[in-house]
């Protein structure tokens, strides 16, 4: 019996590296995944890796900047699998580091329309269909970039991951006593989510374990 037997989850960035990786130990920890890229030909492949194990897991195009691949995404995982129970805000890019006075307004904004812009509308278009299916997990993918320890990092990712850092908080305060659970996890470091035995929720947090509650 797999940890995640008869959950649905959603994964961004799955068409490689670690987004990958959780497309594969969701499924095979008995998930049925939906996980979306824009690299499709690598995606595909990954699918068929999955399957070819015996896992379930369909690969969506999804471009975290766009709004109607979200919408697209969850209408599949919902359409094909029944709900929601978990979303991966797992996609993200980091582009060379330059002087700050150097980085364009284009560069900047591309990397905030992927790291900080994908988060937003993942977790706003996932919400409805967690509510609708009694509750969820988001889990946002950050950095050590985002609580500064961004001597060396370049500074459009070191902001977007600050944004990443300080979405669950707000998206939790924003949403209460919907069983929607919103956290970050470093991508150095293991950071879980748990529910305790009274029906509330804990939320890790840099400093450790602490309980939900407003800002």
């Amino acid at each position: 019996m797999g940890k995640l037997d008869g959950k649905v989850a959603l994964i961004s960035g799955g068409a490689r590296g670690q987004g990958a990786v959780e497309a594969s130990v969701f499924a095979r920890e008995g998930a049925k995944v939906v996980f979306g890229d824009i690299r499709d030909d690598e995606g595909k492949k990954v699918e068929a890796a999955i399957r070819a194990e015996g896992g379930d897991a369909v690969y969506v195009h999804l471009d975290v900047s766009m709004e109607a691949d979200w919408q697209r995404a969850v209408r599949t995982a919902v359409d094909r699998y029944g709900k929601l129970d978990v979303l991966i805000n797992n996609a993200g890019i980091v582009i060379p580091r330059v002087p700050i006075d150097e980085r364009t307004a284009e560069e900047w904004d591309r990397v905030m329309a992927v790291n900080a812009k994908g988060v937003f509308l993942g977790t706003k278009h996932a919400i409805p269909a967690m509510r609708q299916g009694g509750g969820g997990s988001i889990v946002n993918i950050s950095s050590v970039a985002g609580i500064g320890q961004s001597l060396h990092q370049e500074p459009a990712y070191a902001a977007s991951k600050g944004a990443v850092r300080s979405t669950p908080r707000t998206a939790s305060a924003a949403t209460p006593c919907t069983r929607v659970r919103s956290t970050r996890r470093w991508c150095t470091a293991r950071c879980p989510i748990r529910r305790s035995s009274a029906g509330g929720f804990s939320v890790c947090r840099s400093d450790g374990w602490g309980p939900w509650r407003r800002s």
